[in-house]
């Protein structure tokens, strides 16, 4: 049973009362049916004017039942929501309970809601239910998720845009939730590190206000703050699984920076880039930043698996490196910390020479071509569809023609991250290289 609150407490003192308590008519006729009249007399006797063609008086009766259940309940009156609940043949019992109950909580102002509320407390069940299940409690858990959020409820299972809609209705009712969460800590837990989907961010660590942000009236992304541009950077890419391997580098940078030093993405210098080079190495603490591979909703989700190696700590640098230079190259930030900073001991690639290859002009043309060849070539339906499978998957992994010529469906795996790979040797080095 949910306890009642001191509603003559200050805090409750000046709030607007509802406007969806039922009107007296209708609470005219719901003590009627409760006093023992049926559905159909109770509506006929009192609300026989407002009743639409072809709506049933049972279902009336129950959504004016349902009404005072969601308005007890902001008014924190869980004695009244249990006798709207209660079996329809026992309800002349309570008749004159219920009558004292709807007199005396219709004139009580709602309950202003908590951060530290239930979710069962101001959503429908079915929502809460669902939140529930996914490890969301109370509503400050909750709150992490929604502001500032795209599709924040991607993440949770069973949850999908209409009820997403109603969730972000409430919030829009009760903005000062918002407000409160800002004030919380960013953690709770010195041990505990959140997706960034789920944090919530203070103004001075999102990079609204980043030391390095350059002139908002220049810069050619809407963005507002840090987590905003990132998600524009790696919208650009169109490989689902080079948008993950991206998320992943920017990911840990953000939740580094706001988490081990304190400050937004856009204020990082080049000390910092240096110190994330040495964490890189060696994720300390352990228990904040290392564990076993889980879904991001899960609650021991961790950013990484362990240490990287100069050639994964090397990745690392160049997809950040090149996400600061696309932010400068957007106006959105004047430098890159990590410009200059290398990895020691890690292998660099041997030079490509470019004019052996095709710009994206080149491949403009061919798809175009490769498109129209069954219409303009005469080639038979199947072998125009292979022709593009063919140049698609070469398109994505970037084989060798020997490579792609020797490639075998049973040579492609998937990771502990979701992603695809496919085994390949190398012929000329007989070496194995994975592509993705």
């Amino acid at each position: 049973m949910k306890k009642s609150r001191d509603l003559h407490s200050p805090s409750y003192v000046g709030l607007e009362v509802h406007t969806n308590w039922p009107s007296a008519d209708e609470l005219a006729a719901l003590r009627a049916w409760f006093s023992g009249l049926s559905s159909k007399d109770s509506v006929l006797q009192y609300l026989g004017t407002h009743r639409r063609p072809g709506q049933s008086s049972r279902s009336i009766i129950g959504n004016i039942k349902r009404r005072v259940i969601e308005e007890a309940q902001s008014r924190g009156r869980s004695d009244l929501v249990e006798l709207m609940r209660s079996s329809a043949a026992t309800r002349t019992k309570l008749a004159r309970r219920v009558a004292l109950l709807l007199d005396e909580v219709g004139a009580l102002p709602p309950v202003k809601p908590l951060i530290t509320d239930g979710v069962e407390q101001w959503l429908p069940t079915r929502i809460a239910n669902t939140l529930l299940r996914a490890g969301i409690r109370t509503l400050a858990d909750l709150t992490v998720r929604v502001p500032r959020r795209r599709r924040w409820w991607g993440a949770i299972q069973g949850l999908g845009p209409t009820a997403a809609e109603q969730v972000e209705a409430f919030f829009r009712d009760h903005p000062d939730l918002t407000e409160r969460a800002r004030e919380l800590i960013v953690q709770t837990d010195a041990n505990e590190t959140k997706p960034w989907e789920q944090l919530v961010v203070p103004t001075e660590l999102d990079g609204s206000t980043g030391r390095f942000r350059a002139s908002k009236e220049t810069c050619a992304l809407d963005a507002s703050n840090d987590y905003e541009a990132i998600h524009a950077w790696i919208a650009l890419q169109e490989s689902p699984a080079t948008q993950r391997a991206y998320r992943k580098e920017a990911e840990r940078l953000l939740l580094w920076s706001i988490l081990e030093r304190g400050k937004p993405l856009s204020s990082l210098t080049t000390e910092d880039a240096i110190d994330y080079r040495n964490f890189l190495r060696r994720p300390t603490p352990a228990v904040r930043w290392i564990g076993k591979p889980r879904p991001r909703g899960a609650p021991d989700w961790k950013p990484f698996q362990g240490s990287l190696s100069p050639k994964s700590l090397s990745y690392a640098l160049t997809v950040i490196g090149a996400m600061f230079r696309w932010l400068i190259e957007q106006r959105y930030l004047l430098v890159n910390p990590f410009a200059g900073v290398k990895v020691k001991g890690a292998k660099s690639r041997a030079s490509f020479d470019a004019s052996r290859g095709f710009n994206e002009q080149d491949w403009s043309l061919i798809r175009s071509a490769a498109k129209n060849i069954e219409w303009t070539g005469g080639w038979s339906k199947d072998a125009a569809a292979r022709l593009n499978f063919i140049l698609d998957f070469w398109y994505a992994t970037g084989l060798r023609p020997q490579e792609f010529a020797d490639a075998r469906l049973g040579q492609i795996h998937r990771d502990d991250h979701g992603d695809d790979w496919l085994k390949v040797v190398r012929v000329s080095q007989d070496k194995a290289r994975n592509s993705t």
